[in-house]
């Protein structure tokens, strides 16, 4: 994923052991980095980067209440979370499930946007465009009606790929995301009549009633937890007739997780609830892997909804 987020403590000294810390970290002596740390805390107590490293390390050595501590300690003097401690608060089970931190997020994919669609494709295997563009064309050629859709919208548009997969089907594409890194890379491609730097709920809000004909979120629904806002806000937003097509990632349970990934992955009858109470008509739900996870195939599924 992207090059690791760090936020200067303002303290040369403290700066530097936190980079010690980090060679040992990524050397495997994690005691002698959990050392460096705490020194590098003791001169800047509010060294956010240094007190979620400590929180990683206090994991890998299964202490979980210290990591628990250093976690609390990293959100504390960044109430934004932008290394998305709380996150791990939630996987280590002091925290009910919620939605991940904006802040977090939008950091997370201005550092990955470079070199975003090169490790995706390269190294992940990346494939959900094409598995949304499948079957939204599958799922048209079955109720028989054309796979051309005046005016799209391209939720979590990154750098454009899904726009790039339905660049024939589309006349008009809207791209939404909320990392202005990923909104620079998706202007450059030329496929978007409009972009927007924007949470895709609050973008959708912003939209007017049956306005789109086709909205997409290749991979963007594994950073909500709760569906419900973002589908009943794409129903009102689509004209009679138009398609919803997304992926997710899943798993054997019920309800909603948290995955050691740290993305939601969401059971299929979640998902057609979900569906259900929107108020859309669930067309397709099918097992598809997005993308592969230390080289395995991660397990998601590709859905398609209507607004009848």
């Amino acid at each position: 994923m992207p090059l690791r987020l760090f936020l200067s403590s303002g303290d040369l000294m403290a700066d530097r052991r936190f980079e010690f810390a980090r060679d040992l970290q990524l050397k495997g002596d994690l005691p002698a980095a959990a050392d460096l740390l705490e020194q590098a805390i003791e001169l800047a107590p509010n060294f956010t980067s240094a007190w979620f490293t400590l929180g990683e390390i206090r994991e890998q050595l299964g202490q979980r209440d210290k990591a628990i501590a250093a976690f609390r300690e990293a959100r504390r003097s960044d109430a934004s979370d932008q290394h998305g401690a709380g996150l791990h608060l939630m996987r280590l089970g002091d925290e009910h499930l919620s939605e991940m931190p904006k802040a977090y997020v939008q950091a997370l994919f201005d550092q990955y946007a470079p070199r975003f669609e090169h490790a995706l494709i390269n190294d992940l295997g990346y494939r959900a465009p094409s598995l949304i563009f499948k079957a939204v064309l599958a799922a048209r050629v079955a109720a028989k009606k054309p796979a051309f859709f005046k005016r799209a919208i391209d939720l979590g548009c990154g750098t454009g790929l899904a726009a790039s997969a339905f660049a024939k089907q589309a006349d008009h594409f809207i791209g939404i995301d909320l990392s202005p890194g990923m909104i620079k890379e998706a202007r450059a491609t030329g496929l978007y009549a409009e972009l927007e730097v924007a949470d895709m709920i609050d973008a959708l809000r912003s939209k007017p009633d049956a306005s789109a004909n086709l909205i997409v979120a290749a991979d963007a629904f594994v950073y909500l937890s709760d569906l419900a806002p973002v589908l009943t806000e794409a129903r009102r937003v689509l004209a009679a007739g138009g398609t919803l097509g997304f992926t997710l990632e899943t798993h054997d349970g019920s309800g909603v997780v948290l995955g050691e990934g740290l993305r939601y992955a969401h059971a299929a009858e979640y998902v057609r609830g979900a569906i259900a109470k929107a108020g859309l008509e669930l067309l397709t739900l099918e097992p598809a892997s997005p993308r592969n996870e230390n080289n395995e195939p991660v397990r998601g599924l590709v859905v398609v909804a209507e607004k009848t």
